[in-house]
């Protein structure tokens, strides 16, 4: 059986530019073009253009929008004015999540854009559907494109293309602006840690947007890889669904307490959420470094100095920023205290790491 991968407006683009193309969410997408690495520092110094198209768009529009995402999402909602926007979870009827998100503020209480991920885009709008509390719901990704630009300089090149005062955008919100005549929306979040914003823009104009990024920018934009976004995240420490999180996470195990407001609202699972923190967590999710030569993957056990599991990395990279191996992963509650020593399982070895602060880097 062949199957075939979606592919991006900007699918060509990539191409000509060199890229090694790989599947990822089913989806055909760039994973790197010039090298993880290379790609990964430029980033941190200059500006790197991601295609993230492949994030998906829905809409809760109605009278009955705020009171739908307020029952389906863990942040307050109703907090939010026109123009915010804000990091929340969506929780499932077992305790779980069902997926990380990104709530805008389009018009208060009546028009909001919810962005998930590539990966979970059908089955949150399904769960959506399923539980909704009156709200006229479109799931609109297949009409927008996405591109982020991320680094130093990204929003004056930005608002060099777009006009307007976008440099003065706060981080965590968006403004509508045009290009060419069409509107785009502008929002100052990203998945890296540097300043920068990602651009919603209709599908026929994605190429144009980027091509116009690229040459505006006298050489210091370039297209930057799945990879490099990885590594970069991971050097925040930031959760990546299927990662970090999954259908069995609990948010304050996963350090996201802080988008859980149980005070200020009901929600889905939220006895459930709230019953496992005030029992005891079992895990926690902790940052680590390596201490003895090997670098820790996805999936490794990690165990204790007498080799018992006691828990097991979601993501771990050599970081490109401090050159030195850097994890996360869920440990035993008893253990997760900076300064720890633990050790990772690697091909039936015991390496030796430390628990430490995260992010692993600043950024300013």
């Amino acid at each position: 059986m062949v199957v075939v991968m979606k592919r991006t407006p900007l699918y060509d683009e990539h191409v000509r530019s060199g890229a090694r193309m790989v599947e990822f969410a089913g989806w055909e997408m760039p994973i790197q073009y010039k090298g993880v690495k290379e790609e990964h520092l430029h980033v941190r110094t200059q500006i790197g253009l991601f295609d993230v198209s492949h994030m998906g768009e829905i809409f809760f529009r109605g009278p009955k929008a705020l009171d739908s995402l307020q029952w389906l999402t863990t942040n307050d909602v109703s907090k939010l004015e026109e123009g915010q926007a804000h990091y929340s979870l969506i929780p499932n009827d077992q305790g779980g999540l069902v997926d990380d998100i990104i709530v805008y503020c389009i018009k208060k209480n009546d028009d909001y854009l919810v962005c998930v991920n590539a990966s979970n885009a059908d089955k949150d709008f399904a769960w959506f559907t399923k539980h909704n509390k009156g709200a006229d719901i479109t799931n609109a990704s297949e009409v927008w494109s996405q591109i982020a630009v991320q680094g130093k300089g990204a929003m004056e090149l930005v608002e060099k293309i777009l006009g307007g005062r976008l440099t003065d955008i706060k981080p965590f919100h968006h403004v509508e602006a045009k290009f060419r005549g069409t509107p785009v929306r502008v929002a100052t979040t990203g998945y890296t840690g540097e300043k920068g914003c990602e651009i919603f823009v209709p599908n026929a104009q994605a190429t144009a947007l980027w091509q116009e990024l690229i040459q505006q920018s006298n050489g210091t934009a370039q297209p930057i890889g799945l990879g490099a976004r990885d590594t970069l995240r991971t050097e925040m420490a930031y959760s990546l669904y299927g990662n970090e999180i999954d259908d069995t996470s609990n948010p304050y195990a996963a350090n996201l307490g802080w988008v859980v407001k149980p005070n200020a609202k009901d929600f889905m699972g939220k006895s459930l959420i709230l019953n496992a923190k005030e029992s005891g967590l079992k895990r926690k999710l902790v940052g680590f470094k390596m201490i003895d030569r090997g670098i820790p993957r996805h999936h490794y056990r990690l165990v204790n100095g007498q080799g018992q599991e006691v828990g097991i990395v979601t993501s771990g990279t050599h970081s490109p920023s401090l050159d030195e191996p850097i994890g996360i992963g869920y440990v035993s509650s008893e253990l997760a205290t900076e300064g720890t020593e633990i050790f990772v399982d690697i091909r039936g070895k015991s390496v030796k790491a430390k628990i430490c602060k995260t992010p692993f880097v600043s950024v300013s």
